[in-house]
């Protein structure tokens, strides 16, 4: 599995409807296909580039006004399946740099751009389940890495004027990594 997309929805019902077509539209894993805080819905597949377009486009014919956000990913970086599941056990906390966003769909394009940008390790990527319908990526590495990374990511988010906020936090507590999990 090279590439992912996500169709991120206003409405559950067509988030359950959207899901089976995209499923028959293409040969793609299903990876996520549940709800959200705020009343929304996402959908995310996994497959090779052209499946994952063809089952995007798929989801979008019936999506139709229900679309808040969506994306396509090729070459999607492997720390991002891990940050995705849960939370990765960190050991040095060097710095940490947070990506808040108000769209699911944003954050992880947003990590996957950090990711690739700098040597940095992605500790999770929060979606939007007891946040308001908001998600976050928080990750660590070297304070430049990590700054680079955050500008990079913020930059995916702000682009599609759903940044919430981006913060840098040099040589945190180690406390304050036990408020991330």
């Amino acid at each position: 599995m090279n590439s992912i997309g996500l169709l991120e929805l206003s409405s559950i019902a067509t988030g359950f409807q959207v899901a089976d077509k995209m499923l028959k539209t293409a040969n793609v894993e299903l990876l996520i296909s549940r709800t959200i805080c705020s009343g929304k819905y996402i959908v995310l597949v996994g497959g090779n580039v052209a499946e994952v377009t063809s089952s995007i486009e798929g989801g979008m014919i019936v999506a139709e006004a229900a679309i808040i956000d969506s994306f396509i990913i090729p070459n999607v970086h492997p720390q991002v399946f891990d940050a995705l599941k849960a939370f990765t056990k960190v050991d040095n906390l060097e710095a940490l740099g947070i990506i808040e966003a108000f769209s699911v769909s944003s954050i992880i394009e947003a990590a996957d751009a950090a990711v690739k940008t700098a040597k940095i390790n992605l500790i999770e990527i929060r979606l939007a389940m007891a946040l308001g319908g908001k998600a976050f990526v928080s990750l660590t590495g070297e304070v430049e890495a990590v700054t680079a990374a955050v500008e990079t990511g913020s930059i995916i988010v702000r682009k599609k004027g759903l940044l919430v906020n981006s913060v840098i936090i040099p040589s945190p507590r180690p406390e304050l990594l036990n408020e991330i999990i």
